[in-house]
Order: structure tokens, then sequence, then C-alpha cells
């Protein structure tokens, strides 16, 4: 898929907020005189993931294709189509898609979002509609009548977290428990009552805390996952670190940023391959190549483990007598990844990957990551929906 521009990015992203699910699909000059399009990664997850299709169990040719309601959304109507789902006998039965009069809707070009709803697939031409338009309207339409039946609200916990977090934050600036980064998420840990350990899971009743400094407008950390050593070429950091590290002092180093856009500059690129449904890491040495992987299955889980409902909080620093102090100031509230997002964001350089290795003479390599980070701006693309909450 092309990247996408900045105004479909926004559009995403309003959808996003609305707690819409959908999963991405571009339509080509080849699929529109041939009928056909390829069922990428992201969609068979997303078609899998939510109980409508599984390409894996599927049957090549074409009496065991499926056909599942759907419908393209206008501005002032829904037409009504039809979804094709099947694997041909040629070409090793590549999984496709296709829309009964789909040439009508969109054009080469157009970025299409793919939306499941009680069982049907719901079309939206994200290159043209004017989504906004639709869902600030105080008139009914289609899109904003789905996005209504789709919202779901839930407030577990939040109420007694946030009145934990006020009381901290009514109490002035904090001193920060430690010198380092961390600082400001572990003291606010520690104000909070909750052990610090190296538990997956989230921090608070469900809710995972992501603390920052509001000067900082960095990559958000989603999750660490090593990669799955059983499938990798390379069996532990340590290979990593010897074949890509760097001496400083001391010590030997990894650490370094790696995306899908652009090869950093220890030659490290990631690349999905939708159809092993895997997220590769590829070295420009020809005598390495792709040399970890994770099952996206795994990424997923993860997030949706770690990320669940969220917390994303920021603070003023200052210092005071020489020492790091806090001062919590606002929340924004994220609930429920769209884990059809997580590959596009990949897929797009949003999401990236950070090594954090080093070994010390005398002592074997340790890694802090890898860590699957997140561009600020790419928060409301996959959490919906955000509310944002003052302290102060």
């Amino acid at each position: 898929m092309r990247l996408l521009t900045g105004e479909e990015i926004d559009k995403i992203k309003l959808l996003t907020e609305n707690s819409v699910e959908l999963t991405l699909i571009e339509l080509t000059k080849n699929g529109i005189e041939k009928s056909i399009m390829d069922a990428t990664g992201p969609i068979r997850n997303y078609l899998k993931e939510k109980k409508l299709h599984d390409y894996v169990l599927q049957k090549q040719g074409p009496s065991f294709k499926i056909m599942i309601s759907a419908f393209f959304i206008n501005e002032n109507n829904l037409t009504e189509s039809n979804s094709t789902l099947y694997r041909p006998t040629t070409k090793k039965g590549d999984p496709r898609i296709w829309f009964k009069g789909l040439g009508n809707y969109a054009k080469p070009g157009d970025i299409l979002g793919l939306i499941e709803f009680d069982r049907k697939l719901y079309v939206l031409n994200i290159s043209q509609i004017n989504i906004e338009k639709l869902i600030r309207s105080k008139e009914p339409n289609p899109l904003k009548e789905l996005i209504n039946t789709i919202k779901q609200i839930s407030n577990v916990v939040v109420n007694d977290l946030l009145f934990l977090l006020r009381k901290i934050a009514s109490s002035g600036p904090v001193p920060a428990l430690l010198n380092a980064d961390t600082a400001i998420g572990r003291t606010l840990e520690k104000l909070l009552g909750i052990d610090i350990n190296s538990s997956k899971k989230p921090d608070y009743k469900g809710i995972e805390l992501k603390s920052s400094r509001d000067t900082r407008e960095n990559r958000k950390t989603l999750f660490a996952q090593v990669p799955d050593w059983k499938i990798s070429k390379f069996k532990s950091s340590s290979e990593i670190l010897n074949s890509f590290g760097y001496l400083r002092g001391n010590d030997i180093k990894l650490y370094c940023t790696v995306s899908t856009i652009v090869r950093n500059s220890q030659g490290l690129q990631l690349r999905l391959d939708n159809k092993a449904n895997l997220l590769l890491e590829n070295s420009d040495k020809q005598n390495i190549g792709d040399f970890v992987a994770w099952n996206l299955k795994t990424l997923h889980a993860r997030l949706l483990e770690k990320h669940n409902e969220t917390f994303w909080i920021t603070a003023t620093s200052s210092l005071i007598d020489e020492k790091e102090y806090f001062q919590y100031k606002k929340i924004e509230h994220t609930k429920k990844p769209i884990i059809s997002q997580f590959d596009i964001l990949l897929e797009q350089g949003i999401i990236t990957v950070d090594h954090l290795i080093k070994k010390t003479l005398n002592k074997g390599a340790i890694e802090k990551g890898p860590l699957f980070k997140i561009k600020p701006t790419g928060i409301a693309l996959l959490f919906p929906p955000s509310s944002q909450y003052s302290l102060i």
C-alpha cells in the first residue's frame, strides 16, 4: 500500500477517535481491470480477529469462495454490494477480495477503509469522502449512524485512578525517586503504591500508566518484545550486538532505531512479510539478510495485553536545589487499540523498534528492548477513544 497523505491520516485519526476499528486497502488500476484485490496481511488479520473469515482455513478454487454482505458508504446513502473472499488455484492461492460494483465507487489510487459490523463489511472511501463533515453533521447520515451504533463507553476504574492522580498533583511538585529518564514513571508508581517489577501486565487495575516530561515530543514506548528466536536466523541479542554493535568507552553498544521506511546507519531496516504474518529485521549485508523475526500475532497480543486501557500522563520537570521534581499535569486516556492499525503504522514508519543492547567487559549482553515505539502523532491513529483530563 502506498504512503498515506496527511489528509488521509487526519481522516483515519478522526475515525479512530470515534472508536471505529477498520483496516485499509489501496485500489489499483490492475485491481479495477481484473476485479481483484490482494487480501493483505492487515486485512486477513482484521477479518480473522472479527471472526468473519479465516483465509488459512479456506481451500483453493472457485467452489470455495465465500460471499459476505457489504455496503458502500456514501454521503447520503448506503449502496448495497457483496464481498467475495477466495483463494485462486494459481499463484499458491494468494488470498483475494473483491466488492461488487467497486469500480463505480472508487478509482485507482484511492484508499478504502473496511469496517466490520454485525457480520457485514462497510466500505468507506477514505480518499474521497468528507468524513469530518459527515461526523460533525447535525443531520443523520449513514456514516454517523454507523459510528453511533459502534461506539461503546466504559469507565471501569477511571474515576478512582483520576481521584488519586489529582490528589498527587494537588500536593505540588514531588521529588524524583532516582536520577534517570525512567524516574518520572517510577516516581508516580511509588506514589500510587504500585510495586516496581518486570511484569508485562498493566500497572493499575487493568490500566497501563505511561508517564513523560511534557517538554519532550519523543516517541512513546508501547511495549518491549524480544524476537521469536526459534524462527530467527540469529538466536540471541549477543549475535545482534556482535554483528552490528560499536565501541563506546569500555562498552560495546547497539542503541538505534529501526523502521520500515529507511535503513539506519547500521544498515538495518524492518519489513513486513504479510504472507508469513511476520515482522522481519533485515541487514544490508548480503551474507546476513533477514536475521530476526517477530510473529505479528505475538505483537498484537502484547499490544492488547499492555494497552487495553492506558493513561498517557505528562508532567513538567524542574530543578530544586539541583534535584529534579515533577508536577503531574494532564492525561490522555486511550482504550482498546485498533489491532488492524498496528501493522499499517509499522508499514508507514509511525511505529518503530529501538535496540538497547550493551555488553561490558567480562559481562554478557544486556538487552533492555527491543522497544516498540510510536510517534506522538500516531497515538490517535492507534487508540480510540481519546479523552483529555486535567490534573490541576
